[in-house]
């Protein structure tokens, strides 16, 4: 997708926000989609489900990934996030903002945001109130709250994402990550490559057959998807690196078993991969667990799994929309 399709809303601060939008951008049902790491908004071909319900699909990029400027030194991640998604779903529904029906959902470190949103106090999101559900493709748990959240990492993500990234001082590992990627990502060639490295070359056997079997149903070409993800990754950092810097940073704001019955009444649908090293599974158990409307739904497969099974997990989300 091209960035002429994307739109830029001016924030306080001399601030940007980034955003994509596709589906019926009246309607009054909106979904609200947060990227993951390393990718940005982005609705060039939302699941037909999504379409077919006449949907408003919002899909806004994260502070500091892509064209979204970061968070004010004065203001915390948290804040950041309630007062950006405030802002575009004000802009975009001027008259009728107040009536809308949200449904909020993430993949894999977008599931950090939208929790974030669903849980936050309604004087700092107001459309706390509309959400009608929530989903989470590959969740990830509060790693303040969840102690045990360690023993579920690999190696890898232990260093980069699990203790190490978040006590070691000045953000040295996220910066030194960015550092060891910052020339391989600079091209699509090189994020072809990261993403070999990191997703598809992780496929078992089995999961690179689904791969193709989806690959085909979606009339892709061999290699389109990793083109186009590839291509997103770039976009991702070529502006600046600060969203990679910020995500030690992210911190719900609240204990998911401590909510109210009214914060609790939107229903929580959590997806996990068996064999998702980046979003284990025992982030999502712990979720289900303690999120009081909370249900798990879990599939075969690594961290792209859950792409093969969209169409189904969004007919089992969206079942109750009119």
């Amino acid at each position: 997708m091209s960035a002429s399709h994307e739109r830029k809303l001016a924030l306080l601060g001399g601030r940007t926000l980034a955003y994509e939008q596709a589906g019926n951008t009246s309607s009054p049902i909106v979904v609200l989609y947060l990227h993951g790491a390393f990718t940005i908004g982005e609705a060039s071909k939302p699941s037909s489900v999504i379409l077919s319900k006449g949907v408003h699909y919002v899909a806004p990029t994260l502070p500091g990934w892509g064209n979204t400027s970061s968070p004010l030194p004065s203001t915390s991640y948290v804040d950041c996030i309630l007062s950006d998604m405030t802002v575009l779903l004000n802009h975009l529904y001027p008259e009728g903002s107040r009536n809308i029906t949200l449904y909020v959902a993430g993949g894999s470190y977008g599931t950090a945001p939208a929790q974030i949103l669903y849980g936050a106090p309604y004087e700092k999101f107001p459309y706390g109130r509309r959400i009608a559900g929530l989903l989470l493709l590959g969740a990830i748990s509060p790693f303040y709250y969840h102690r045990d959240y360690a023993k579920h990492m690999s190696w890898g993500n232990y260093i980069m994402a699990g203790p190490p990234a978040r006590y070691v001082p000045f953000n040295l590992v996220a910066r030194l990550v960015k550092l060891a990627l910052a020339k391989r990502l600079s091209t699509v060639e090189g994020a072809e490559k990261f993403l070999q490295d990191t997703v598809f070359g992780k496929m078992g056997e089995a999961e690179r057959k689904e791969f193709a079997q989806w690959r085909d149903a979606q009339r892709l070409e061999e290699g389109e998807t990793e083109r186009k993800m590839a291509r997103n990754v770039m976009r991702s950092v070529a502006t600046s690196w600060d969203g990679l810097l910020l995500m030690p940073q992210a911190d719900w704001g609240f204990r998911p078993g401590g909510l109210d019955e009214e914060h609790s009444r939107p229903p929580i649908l959590i997806t996990s991969s068996k064999d998702d090293q980046m979003s284990p599974e025992g982030f999502a158990k712990y979720l289900v667990a303690n999120y009081k409307n909370a249900r798990m739904k879990s599939v075969g497969g690594g961290h792209l799994s859950i792409l093969y099974h969209l169409d189904e997990v969004w007919t089992e989300f969206l079942a109750v929309v009119p």
